[in-house]
């Protein structure tokens, strides 16, 4: 999955690099692009939570935080890459969810590590 979600990225950033560039704002396209350096960043560490077992850290925590992770970039990045490509604002609500996904991703990384 994580390595899905990085190609995902760097096609969603090509793509906001030169498919949209005529079409809409410099903010549309710096909203593009925080995007896709999440989706990125969180395609990064659902690859290396994939090893992480190997340290003995625990596969449960580890699985839920990559489930929340992949519901991050579902909900944060898909969101503001609709919210650019359709100018629906009413998915503006939608971002911070993804955001608290992230967040609990990255809390149960934590818990991972300390219950090691």
């Amino acid at each position: 999955m994580g390595a899905l979600a990085g190609l995902l990225a760097v096609m969603a950033g090509a793509f906001g690099a030169h498919g949209l560039r005529q079409v809409v704002s410099a903010r549309g396209l710096e909203v593009f692009q925080t995007g896709v350096s999440y989706q990125m960043y969180h395609a990064l560490i659902l690859i290396a939570a994939g090893l992480m077992p190997v340290l003995g850290l625990s596969r449960r925590l580890l699985t839920v935080a990559c489930a929340f992770w992949l519901a991050g970039i579902v909900l944060f990045s898909g969101s503001l890459y609709l919210l650019v490509l359709s100018g629906h604002h009413w998915l503006g609500p939608v971002t911070p969810v993804g955001g608290v996904c992230f967040m609990i991703g990255w809390a149960l990384l934590v818990a991972a590590a300390l219950t090691k």
